[in-house]
């Protein structure tokens, strides 16, 4: 909880300078951003006895990716995509303040990305926010997961609980409820084992 702390306060300090997040209401701002990822954590089924690889695409003002990370313990390797400059700057003293030394930050757009061979098929988790969901966009965004990875969807209260925009090699595992007040949700997608990895077309360097 002492990092958490932290990582809010260094969050409050840095979004007086950049909008980094919107912090009106502070007991909506807490319960969105430190306790829907540190609920999410208790629903994941993870082998305790390994390493973890995260990755958090548009991760902007750090949430839900540190508190994911706190919360899967020093285990956990973190990569957080975010294409702004100033955002990525917020990222990496976050990183450096609270000595999460396995965190890593791509300033990038996650399809530039794909010209990374070693981040192909390499995380179990993948978690998003505030991006829009869309076969063409899933199908990117599972080229990063190791078969049988879990993808995180951090969501408000519209929508089916099945998303209808989940294709091959993705399937939906489970939507549960997070924060009642806020009718937020966490969508767990599973990349299948036999799913192909990058999509078709994709040009590796």
């Amino acid at each position: 909880m002492q990092s958490l702390a932290a990582y809010y306060e260094l969050l409050a300090r840095w979004n007086q300078k950049i909008n980094l997040t919107s912090l009106e209401n502070p007991d909506e701002a807490i319960d969105r951003l430190l306790l829907e990822p540190v609920l999410a954590v208790r629903v994941l089924s993870l082998p305790p006895d390994r390493p973890v690889q995260l990755m958090d695409i548009g991760s902007g003002g750090g949430s839900p990716a540190i508190p994911l990370a706190l919360a899967l313990g020093p285990s956990c390797t973190l990569t957080m995509v975010e294409v702004k400059a100033r955002k990525s700057a917020f990222l990496r003293e976050a990183v450096r303040h609270l000595g999460l030394s396995s965190a890593t930050v791509e300033n990038a757009r996650y399809e530039e990305l794909l010209a990374k061979p070693g981040l192909l098929e390499k995380f179990d988790l993948m978690s998003i926010r505030a991006v829009r969901i869309e076969p063409r966009i899933l199908m990117t965004l599972q080229a990063f997961c190791k078969p049988g990875a879990q993808l995180l969807m951090f969501r408000g209260p519209s929508g089916p609980d099945e998303p209808s925009s989940v294709i091959h090699p993705l399937e939906w595992q489970t939507t549960v409820p997070l924060i009642d007040v806020l009718q937020s949700r966490l969508t767990i997608l599973r990349k299948r084992p036999d799913g192909p990895g990058v999509p078709r077309g994709t040009r590796m360097s």
